[in-house]
């Protein structure tokens, strides 16, 4: 049986971004992003993922960068349309295009992963069965958002997510942006949410926001700031921060540097439109300035 550093799990999407009333193309989804950095920090990484056979063209990237791909051919291909009412803000509002559909736990390819992340970008794209599945063959990183992500009317809203008290104790690594933590605890202040989210099972829980990234880590809390100079590749900021931060934790970094590394990372994402492709050199000077 092949072993891997991470599997990932998770649709691609084939979306669109509107700022300023101009729509442009564009392929995202938390594989994506977090393949892309995962694959940069030199981890062996494996994506399985839902698409349609007519989009195969989009695994391409997966494999420039090394990442072998587990793909299940469906009817049809994810996508989000992305609208940033405000260019220059980090809000925005998501419509979907495109559903591939539910994981099955016979989509698990024969593989052992050291870490199976989990980036979802809508509710129904995994459920409670098959997330049993995933933790039964090890540690498990869950970004949250895709199971708080609900369908009203041709809208994504974060909504509810009525398994997650079953779901959390299975999890190693949970990823929450700051709306959603407060959906899920009812608490406004990042450090308590990170406790009551904490004390519902998952080992570490990253909350993400506008200013930063909020790790709580063996009751320890970590924090760090974005500085980014510009906001122009914000879709995708969650995806990458996760993702660098678990990376470097399966590298065996603490948590505290593993938070300002990731931090550093996601600045210098958002500079750039599209997965991160930078150089690991300055993260690490960014990083130490944090």
């Amino acid at each position: 049986m092949r072993k891997l550093d991470v599997l990932a799990i998770g649709h691609l999407d084939k979306g669109r971004v509107v700022k300023g009333g101009e729509a442009q193309p564009f392929l995202g989804g938390a594989v994506y992003f977090a393949g892309a950095v995962l694959a940069r920090l030199g981890l062996k990484v494996g994506v399985l993922t839902r698409l349609a056979k007519e989009d195969e063209a989009l695994l391409r990237d997966f494999r420039r960068w090394g990442v072998e791909v587990f793909p299940v051919w469906t009817p049809a291909t994810t996508g989000i349309e992305n609208v940033y009412p405000d260019p220059g803000s980090d809000r925005r509002r998501c419509y979907l295009l495109g559903d591939a559909g539910t994981f099955q736990p016979q989509d698990l390819p024969p593989v052992e992963a050291r870490l199976h992340y989990l980036g979802t970008v809508m509710a129904g794209e995994i459920d409670l069965r098959f997330l049993e599945a995933v933790a039964a063959r090890g540690p498990v990183a869950l970004d949250a958002q895709g199971c708080l992500r609900t369908l009203s009317g041709g809208e994504l809203v974060t909504g509810d997510w009525d398994w997650a008290r079953e779901a959390l104790p299975q999890v190693r690594y949970l990823k929450v942006d700051d709306r959603e933590a407060h959906a899920l605890t009812g608490e406004e202040e990042l450090v308590r949410a990170a406790e009551v989210l904490s004390s519902w099972g998952p080992a570490e829980v990253m909350i993400t926001h506008a200013g930063g990234v909020l790790v709580q880590a063996s009751g320890q809390v970590h924090q760090a700031p974005f500085k980014p100079r510009s906001l122009v590749g914000r879709t995708g900021r969650g995806d990458t921060c996760f993702s660098a931060y678990v990376g470097r934790r399966l590298l065996g970094e603490a948590p505290d540097r593993a938070v300002r590394f990731a931090a550093a990372l996601t600045s210098l994402k958002l500079e750039q439109p599209g997965p991160f492709q930078g150089s690991l050199e300055a993260v690490r000077r960014l990083a130490e300035e944090l």
